[in-house]
């Protein structure tokens, strides 16, 4: 089960590896502990969400089920905002989430919507360059940014008395961000120095975005979220404030608010802060179609930081959330999610041939990707390796899952959903996401349902579907010797 989003760490000067997970976390399956739930799985309850009653279900909650309750308004200049009152502890969380990500980039601007993340924190007419991390945090608050290929998200926390500071920060550089020669060239070095220690100079950096270049055809999806380096060096003020003025605006965003605030109050207050800031054109909808895939394709990388071989194993799947992406999500549970899992016993412990295996589908908001990753033990090869997970493959195709397996996945998806969303910040994003990406917040209540309502026949169906060889990239990494050993 899929965590909508994921949280980079931002800070400033901090390095970021956005949409770029280490090989620990590939998919929606952890595999290092039974007990560590897989990232990302929504939210119903705990301290701070009531037990609807079946009359009074929050927006798009099965009657009787833990939910978020929360209302949406819209601005008159498109602004689009979500309030959920939590008075359990006197803190809020704000989000702000912008429909533009790395998807929405042109040949030769690659890393734009990334470098705008770094930039949204140099400074705005009244907020001078890196003043929005110390204003957060000398008021006991954090913060974060995110960017990945559907879109691009600002958050804070903040004690409940600095609503005010929030949105006032957040509502200054949506109005006026300081776009100058000496702020781009600062932060494309900034990029360029986290792509050569996140990417490039990293133990399989470069077999991620081989990933996505070998397995998709249309550019959205197919190039790196960071860019390329000679696209960041190429990057002008012209071309950034043309950026700026397209994508960040407030008919192009979601503001989610959760936490200690009296509703019509907070309204009041977004409307003071946001709505005299003019809406703009929205940009068209990028083209997403991926066309068929009719053979399998097939990379091989020598990797000089790399210490162990590893296989990466993707097929083409539909766009995250649709019914057959949930389907698959509970599949991939069943191949990797935990010590207990087929691929886990198998590769790791039975023979011995990997440290820990990865799988599940990504959640584009287009045409996905289903991953299977294997770290494998050195001397293992490569050949044996994918033979023993095809097999699995193969047998999830053929064989029911036992209900057993399939109610083991539902309890870890439930205590899982109940963590990702106990804090106001885990909410607001998450409230964010679902109405940015899917045009539905109420997806936070209802996700879960969707998750456990896959059955072994739907597995069955999905992974006969999609996990066909000619529907099949393979990425092979081998560590290479240095010069001189």
């Amino acid at each position: 089960m899929k965590l909508v989003t994921a949280i980079c760490v931002l800070a400033c000067g901090a390095l970021l590896t956005d949409g770029l997970p280490p090989p620990q976390s590939l998919g929606a399956s952890a595999t290092q502990s039974e007990a560590a739930p897989a990232a990302g799985k929504s939210a119903p309850a705990a301290k701070g969400m009531a037990q609807s009653p079946s009359k009074k279900a929050a927006a798009g909650a099965p009657a009787g089920a833990f939910a978020i309750k929360f209302t949406q308004h819209k601005l008159k200049n498109g602004l689009r905002v979500i309030l959920s009152e939590d008075h359990h502890a006197p803190t809020i969380s704000i989000s702000v989430n912008y429909d533009v990500g790395s998807r929405d980039e042109r040949k030769g601007r690659t890393g734009f919507a990334h470098l705008f993340e770094h930039m949204m924190f140099q400074g705005s007419e009244k907020v001078g360059k890196g003043e929005h991390f110390i204003l957060v945090y000398n008021n006991g608050g954090g913060m974060n940014g995110t960017t990945n290929n559907d879109r691009t998200v600002y958050f804070e926390t903040l004690p409940a008395n600095q609503l005010d500071l929030a949105l006032f920060l957040e509502a200054d550089r949506m109005r006026s961000l300081v776009v100058n020669e000496e702020n781009l060239k600062n932060q494309i070095n900034a990029v360029q120095e986290e792509r050569r220690i996140g990417i490039d100079n990293s133990p399989y950096g470069p077999t991620f975005e081989a990933i996505d270049e070998t397995a998709y055809d249309n550019f959205a999806y197919k190039h790196s979220v960071i860019g390329s380096m000679a696209d960041l060096s190429a990057a002008s003020v012209q071309d950034v404030k043309e950026f700026f003025t397209a994508y960040y605006a407030p008919n192009n965003a979601v503001l989610a608010l959760v936490g200690d605030f009296q509703t019509a109050a907070a309204l009041a207050k977004i409307r003071k802060y946001f709505e005299a800031i003019p809406a703009q054109k929205r940009p068209a909808a990028v083209d997403l179609t991926e066309p068929a895939q009719t053979a399998e394709r097939r990379k091989h990388l020598d990797d000089g930081f790399a210490r162990a071989p590893r296989m990466d194993m993707v097929f083409k799947i539909p766009a995250s959330h649709t019914p057959d992406w949930f389907a698959l999500d509970v599949a991939g549970d069943v191949l990797c999610r935990g010590q207990s899992s087929r691929l886990y016993q198998k590769l790791v412990r039975e023979k011995r041939v990997a440290t820990g295996v990865f799988c599940g589908p990504d959640g584009k908001r287009g045409p996905s990707l289903f991953h299977v990753g294997v770290a494998m033990v050195p001397g293992a090869e490569f050949a044996a390796v994918e033979k023993l997970v095809t097999e699995d493959l193969e047998k999830l195709q053929n064989e029911a899952v036992p209900e057993a397996e399939i109610g083991k996945i539902r309890m870890q998806n439930r205590r899982a959903q109940v963590q990702s969303l106990q804090g106001t910040l885990g909410r607001a994003i998450q409230l964010s996401e679902y109405a940015v990406g899917f045009n539905d917040p109420g997806m936070v209540n209802t996700a879960l349902a969707k998750f456990n309502g896959v059955t072994s026949a739907d597995i069955q169906r999905v992974a006969s579907m999609y996990w066909k060889e000619s529907n099949r990239t393979v990425l092979t990494t081998s560590p290479k010797a240095k010069a001189g050993n």
